[in-house]
């Protein structure tokens, strides 16, 4: 027994020589790693603010609270808080000093380790029950369900509240710091708040609970917004607890940069409402509006139907598809301005000009183009104004296939926009080779189409014939207010002349005019211009369309002379019995709306006189 004894501690004995003399560096370290831990402290991210700098996302400090149940369980921290419990109950606690109170927990504290020496359990669930009877009111939970919730089986932290304002939670710290009840941490965080939190939805987007941008510019700019983590580095012994010398460290966070729109929300503002007030005036779920600036591309507003509340985010997974930008449509009528402006463009036509419209329906011999009315000869300016589509395609076959192809393309159909946004659908176009699906696209059909690319199209001749790149990303601003990054407005390409573009607005201001079928449109004291679409939509499945199903459309320009915006109103599938579902009934009376709102908030000089009949519609109009 003797040697048996000497051997096992001669074997010890060398291994702690090994470990204290030999491999004492490596020992060293594996010690401290196994009891030090990092912690991430997450970086605040930056603000999102629109042109005008008004915030549209900020960040709202929160509080979570954790119960560490290897510090409530802990017997030395445990007696603390049941001495505190029975001696605060004490008649001579309430007019005791403070070195009184000190001395009469100590008191308490040694009687119940002396009493319950060796049933420490006792203490615990004492313990137990007084940080239910504390902590349960000043949460306003029920006592059982906050027990319920400490009494988890292999757990060491557990949640105990989450998004607590910062005063709420300093109120709490300070009710469990005078109980003497430890074991309960608080979680600081900034939680992601949008002030307006149903205006642009989509396009501003969310961030989920672990931070990460989900959809629109919260995602498209997360590197710049998100900043840098920091981190905290802390020891704790082998049971768990925390040093109260661990030789802890602590690196910042890094603030986020700061992210500016071109979106104006009091335009937004105006948008969103008068949308929403006509999808419920015609029946329809879903839907967008588009304003943008044609010189410049910024995009003023853009809203899409359905969407959801941005703070809450109920139904985000019904309502994720970004109409605007995922919505690809056929556009009926508001596609003709590429023939049209092709033509006038190519030199093949003038305004003026006379073209054959075939009273109803021009026959290609194995296929034939229907028309909504029968109608002889027409102008170029007419057969918009009119919106004929034997029109239409007789300026496209003037023009050739290949080159309305081409004009097709340079407005910026079949393409992404480049506005930088996830999700963002090309359109889609049928082989202009097959004759039948040449004379469709003529007027709309047999191309599919978002509604920012209509707005874009529209917007380049607005500008003179130059397509710009829509922009929704104006600066990138660090919290000092230095410019990181500028976005300038960025030029795609010259699409037709300046002569052409501003024959273009003349024609199309003549849909705007009683005898079109925008007259709906006109706005009070502006000579409006645009162009209505109306499109049936395809059956689900394939099969041909629905008769009695439609997509109806208006993309307008304000003032006609010198637009300082476009606006496109895409309504689909109205079920409205109210009016006939054209363009040019339901469509464009929003444009209108929208218009003569967004003119005033601009301040825009009107140009043309205003009669005693408008100014009383207009007055009926005002919300």
């Amino acid at each position: 027994m003797c040697l048996a004894l000497v051997a096992g501690f001669s074997v010890l004995s060398v291994r702690l020589v090994y470990l204290q003399w030999i491999d004492r560096e490596e020992a060293v370290k594996d010690a401290a790693v196994s009891l030090t831990h990092t912690q991430v402290v997450p970086a605040r991210f930056g603000l999102i603010v629109d042109r005008n700098e008004e915030i549209v996302a900020r960040n709202l400090p929160v509080t979570k609270i954790v119960a560490d149940m290897r510090h409530l369980e802990a017997l030395p921290l445990a007696v603390r808080g049941v001495a505190y419990a029975a001696a605060s109950r004490k008649a001579e606690w309430s007019g005791a000093t403070d070195e009184e109170r000190a001395m009469m927990l100590g008191r308490e504290r040694r009687r119940l380790l002396e009493l319950y020496t060796g049933r420490e359990d006792v203490i615990q669930r004492a313990y137990l029950d007084h940080v239910v009877e504390t902590l349960g009111p000043a949460l306003r939970m029920h006592g059982k369900e906050l027990r319920g919730v400490l009494t988890q089986e292999g757990r060491n932290d557990i949640p105990v509240a989450k998004n607590l304002r910062e005063d709420e939670a300093d109120e709490i710290e300070g009710v469990l710091r005078e109980a003497r009840i430890q074991g309960f941490r608080f979680e600081k965080k900034m939680r992601r708040w949008y002030p307006a939190s149903k205006l642009a939805t989509h396009t501003v987007g969310y961030r989920d609970h672990e931070g990460r941008g989900r959809c629109g510019v919260e995602r498209s700019m997360s590197e710049y917004l998100r900043g840098r983590d920091g981190y905290r580095v802390y020891r704790t012994d082998n049971r768990g607890l925390l040093l109260a010398h661990g030789g802890e460290k602590l690196s910042p966070p890094r603030l986020g940069l700061n992210v500016q729109l071109t979106l104006d929300f009091g335009i937004q503002a105006i948008v969103e409402e008068e949308l929403d007030a006509a999808l419920g005036k015609y029946i329809s779920d879903r839907g967008a509006v588009i304003v943008m600036a044609p010189e410049t591309g910024d995009l003023l507003a853009i809203a899409s139907r359905p969407h959801f509340d941005l703070n809450v985010r109920e139904g985000v997974r019904e309502a994720a598809a970004h109409y605007a930008i995922q919505a690809i449509y056929e556009p009926g009528s508001t596609f003709k301005m590429v023939a049209a402006a092709g033509a006038l463009d190519a030199g093949l036509v003038t305004p003026e000009t006379e073209v054959n419209c075939y009273w109803g329906y021009r026959s290609m011999g194995a296929y034939g183009v229907p028309d909504h009315h029968p109608y002889g000869m027409l102008t170029v300016e007419q057969v918009l104004q009119k919106s004929s589509n034997t029109g239409a395609f007789e300026l496209a076959l003037r023009l050739g296939r290949h080159r309305f192809v081409e004009y097709l393309k340079a407005f910026g159909f079949t393409e992404k926009t480049g506005l930088g946004l996830a999700g963002e659908e090309a359109g889609m176009l049928a082989d202009p080779s097959n004759a039948v699906n040449f004379s469709r696209m003529s007027y709309g059909y047999g191309v599919a189409v978002t509604p920012l690319q209509v707005a874009c199209a529209y917007a380049a001749l607005g500008n003179g014939g130059v397509r710009m790149t829509p922009r929704l990303v104006k600066a990138v601003v660090a919290n000092d207010g230095t410019v990181v990054e500028r976005y300038e407005p960025r030029v795609v390409k010259r699409v037709v002349s300046e002569t052409t573009a501003r024959r273009m607005l003349a024609a199309l201001a003549m849909v705007v005019d009683p005898k079109g079928t925008a007259k709906r449109a006109k706005v009070p004291g502006f000579r409006a211009a645009g162009k209505t679409g109306t499109s049936e939509k395809l059956r689900e499945g394939g099969g041909g369309y629905c008769a009695d199903r439609f997509v109806v459309s208006f993309a307008g320009l304000l003032p006609a002379e010198k637009p300082a915006f476009v606006c496109v109103v895409v309504i689909d599938d109205p079920r409205t019995e109210e009016v006939k579902r054209y363009g040019g009934t339901i469509a464009a009376p929003v444009f209108a709306r929208i218009a003569e709102r967004t003119a005033a908030y601009l301040n825009l000089v009107p140009t043309e006189p205003v009669e005693e009949e408008e100014l009383l519609a207009a007055e009926a109009r005002q919300p």
